[in-house]
């Protein structure tokens, strides 16, 4: 089985199992161990499954290839409310708003009050929640344009993405500008039309979890955008501007410090130079399921 394993089925198995050790590990601090235990070992057999039935249909292949492993970065991030504090309950937000001050000699969210609007506000948050279509949205269309190979390696790319964010979670907690400085703030970022509703709605499905540093937004939407150039260059262009307001929504919403955004920077060339360099490497043995 281990030879028709993709490098993204082995990757979303790989860090499964990490989580189940963490998990073990600090197994008496964490309230839903068991759940979570539970919950780790099911991504970990069904995507075994998919990896033995998924030649049987078209369906089943585009549930391996595609709908698994969204919903497997949204199972796991969904997670990490249970696990972050549990094992760190460091939060590091101080570092991170003394860092943004000592770089700007002010607090970026606070500053840019000045030069706000709500139809700017309203533009940056509709921008912000392009992050929730864009990854799919290039992956489907690899897929849809026969581009296999780009597809298996876009696929691992952006997984490996999103699992180094988790890390950077658990290793890194912070609640973000929204939280930990809103007593500074003097006006609300509530938009002109619809970024209460989409800030309301965002907040209800994700809940409060300690995931600004690094953002993943960014170095998420970023690496999309990276790789959209290199294997579907049209549609690359066409997201070069969204990409770009997003990364800005980030720090106007007060979603991220700037520290995180940077942060978010060095997690997209992280993952894409290393990604790159195991990806060869596998596919150089005739083999990509190896980690």
């Amino acid at each position: 089985m281990m030879k028709s394993m993709k490098p993204a089925d082995t990757l979303t198995v790989f860090f499964s199992l990490v989580l189940i050790v963490i998990t073990l590990i600090f197994f008496r601090r964490i309230e839903s161990a068991g759940y979570l235990l539970a919950l780790y070992s099911m991504i970990i057999f069904i995507q075994m499954l998919l990896v033995r039935i998924s030649q049987r249909n078209a369906f089943l292949t585009v549930t391996r290839d595609i709908v698994f492993p969204v919903l497997s970065v949204l199972i796991i991030f969904d997670s990490m409310g249970l696990v972050v504090h549990s094992i760190n309950p460091q939060d590091i937000d101080y570092l991170l708003i003394r860092l943004d001050y000592l770089i700007f000699g002010c607090y970026p969210t606070v500053y840019l009050e000045g030069i706000s609007s709500p139809l700017l506000i309203d533009i940056l948050q509709l921008a912000y929640c392009t992050y929730y279509v864009v990854p799919i949205g290039v992956g489907v269309l690899l897929k849809v344009q026969g581009k296999h190979e780009a597809f298996d390696k876009y696929v691992f790319l952006i997984l490996l993405c999103f699992y180094f964010s988790f890390v950077g979670y658990m290793l890194f907690p912070a609640l973000g500008p929204r939280y930990t400085i809103e007593h500074l703030q003097t006006v609300d970022a509530d938009g002109f039309m619809v970024s209460k509703t989409i800030q309301d709605i965002l907040n209800m499905l994700e809940g409060v979890k300690r995931d600004a540093f690094p953002s993943g937004h960014t170095g998420i939407s970023l690496a999309s955008l990276f790789l959209a150039l290199r294997y579907a260059r049209r549609a690359g262009f066409i997201l070069i501007l969204p990409i770009l307001l997003l990364v800005c929504a980030t720090v106007f919403c007060r979603y991220h410090y700037v520290v995180d955004v940077i942060g978010g920077l060095i997690l997209c060339v992280v993952t894409l130079v290393l990604g790159e360099l195991y990806y060869n490497r596998g596919k150089g043995r005739g083999n990509g399921s190896s980690l």
